[in-house]
């Protein structure tokens, strides 16, 4: 016989779609949230942001070498991941803290542990949380929407959380500002409209589920009304909206399954709250969600679908 019978593992059936056109579009999604970041907070936004992708690509090709692997950085992964850092970070942070946030996203997250797809934690998220161990005075000074515009670059205020929670002095921004990003915060999480933009475009795409969106969302709305606060308010304040569609959906540490992503979703929401409420912090959002990719490994454990044509097994007595 000419031909042999060719015997491989699975998947037999491939798409086209490989990881470097969902981190493309991706990377198209977060594009209207960067133009609003730099129109809000000026120029040293766009420098952040580009440190903070240059770090991590750069990282990540370093690694890659030094590993002897084959190298990634052209899946554009690690972009994607120094965006979500810079949108993270607010605007008067020095460029090298948020270089040093980008190693440490990379190398000690992502790489140590194998490469994309083989981090059980968001890389963007985890490094947020290791600046603000090590940067607390920085990561927690924000700089008022268009300071840029005035005489001096020091103009300085409290988050919205920041002033429910703590008291801190400053003027509520109205939910129309808020919707629109006219408010202290991290760079990308501010503007509202170009986070939802971008949640619609990837939906659409068929890169992500709205499950994981929609149940952390609701589950924040259905605990502060619960809790008798400003639902909208909770919806629009911190970082919500970008952790909930860009973050929680990393695919590499959120569940597989419909009823895992429902789950893991409203775990999420619940932690948020709960530090919200009753926790130090003003925000939980970063938190909440490496709790719960802790607990993607048993959540799609209890929530497996059962085999087709599988009986369920009976525990007798």
């Amino acid at each position: 016989m000419a031909e042999k019978l060719i015997v491989s593992s699975s998947p037999h059936i491939r798409s086209g779609v490989t990881t470097r056109k969902i981190m493309l579009d991706v990377i198209i999604a977060l594009t209207p949230a960067a133009i609003a970041s730099v129109i809000i907070f000026g120029f040293k936004a766009l420098v952040l942001i580009l440190c903070s992708v240059a770090s991590c690509v750069l990282s990540e090709y370093v690694c890659r070498k030094v590993m002897k692997r084959e190298n990634t950085i052209g899946d554009l992964s690690a972009v994607v991941t120094g965006i979500l850092l810079a949108f993270n970070v607010p605007v008067g942070v020095s460029p090298f803290i948020v270089i040093f946030g980008g190693i440490a996203a990379i190398v000690v997250v992502k790489q140590m542990f194998g490469g994309i797809g083989q981090n059980f934690v968001n890389p963007a998220l985890t490094a947020r949380i290791i600046l603000m161990s090590s940067f607390p005075a920085q990561m927690s000074s924000w700089n008022a929407p268009f300071y840029y515009l005035h005489s001096t670059d020091a103009m300085t205020t409290a988050s919205p959380l920041g002033i429910l929670k703590e008291g801190a002095s400053g003027t509520m921004p109205t939910l129309l500002n808020m919707l629109v990003g006219v408010r202290a915060g991290c760079l990308g999480e501010t503007c509202a409209v170009a986070l939802i933009l971008g949640g619609i475009y990837l939906v659409v795409r068929g890169f992500i589920s709205p499950a994981i969106p929609l149940c952390y969302i609701g589950s924040v709305a259905v605990i502060s009304l619960i809790a008798g606060r400003n639902v909208l308010f909770d919806l629009l304040a911190g970082g919500l909206l970008l952790g909930a569609i860009f973050m929680a959906t990393d695919y590499a540490t959120s569940p597989i399954n419909l009823k895992g992503k429902i789950v893991f979703a409203v775990g999420a929401g619940v932690i948020t709250m709960l530090i919200r409420i009753f926790g130090q912090l003003p925000e939980g959002v970063s938190f909440s969600i490496i709790l719960m990719n802790l607990l993607v490994p048993h959540i799609e454990r209890l929530t497996r679908p059962r085999a087709f044509g599988k009986e369920r097994v009976k525990v007798e007595d």
